[in-house]
Parts: C-alpha cells; structure tokens; sequence
C-alpha cells in the first residue's frame, strides 16, 4: 500500500506561484508513475499532469501547458507540481496520485492511490 500526502497548497494572488508536495510512504514509488489531478466545486476530477517512472514521459492538460511542470525526487519518495502563472481558473482541490504502471495515464482509474488532497485558490 501507498499512501501519499499533498502538501504546498494556500492563497495567492492572480500570477503568482505555488510548489506541490506529495510524500509517499509505505513502499518506494520510483517504478511508478505519478499524476496530478484538481476537482474544482461543481466540477469533475480532472486530470493535470502525469510523469513516468524515469521521469522521461511527462503529459500535461493543454490549460497548464507551459506554466506548470511536475517532477519527482525518487530519493526522497517525492512528487512536486510547480505552479506559476497562476489563474482564478485554477482555484480547485489538487490530488496527487500514484499508478502501478510506468506510463503516465490521463483518466482517473489509470491511478491506485491517491492522496487526500490540498487546496488552491487563486485570487483575481
């Protein structure tokens, strides 16, 4: 079992940046593939960004492209989602998930584990 927990979420203004965490604990994740997904309220749970095991293969949703990029510490068991750009539109609750497979997947039961969750709110 994995469990996973988000971190890095808060307030910030229209523009500006925030950094994700996701610590994993459990068992190493470093074969695995890891995403990010957000639900805002109303909303599905939609996908992100997604990194493969190496961190070779990486996918992105075309609203982030260019302003977020995800990464991963495998040393530290670690999953990150840098954020910059920030828009009121991408005010929502940010999952980390984990896959038991090497490729990034786009829909949600692609993922096995999944954290419980940190908040983002962009203010305009």
């Amino acid at each position: 079992q994995v469990q996973l927990v988000e971190s890095g979420g808060g307030l910030v203004q229209s523009g500006g940046s925030l950094r994700l965490s996701c610590a994993a604990s459990g068992r190493t994740i470093r074969n695995c593939a890891v995403g990010w997904f957000r639900q805002a309220p109303g909303k599905e749970r939609e996908f992100v960004a997604g990194l493969s095991w190496s961190g070779g293969t990486t996918a992105y949703a075309d609203s982030v492209k260019g302003r977020f990029t995800i990464s991963r510490d495998n040393a530290k068991n670690t999953v990150y989602l840098q954020m910059n750009s920030l828009q009121p539109e991408d005010t929502a609750v940010y999952y980390c998930a984990v896959r038991d497979g090497r490729r990034p997947g786009v829909p949600r039961y692609d993922y096995d584990y999944w954290g419980q969750g940190t908040q983002v709110t962009v203010s305009s």
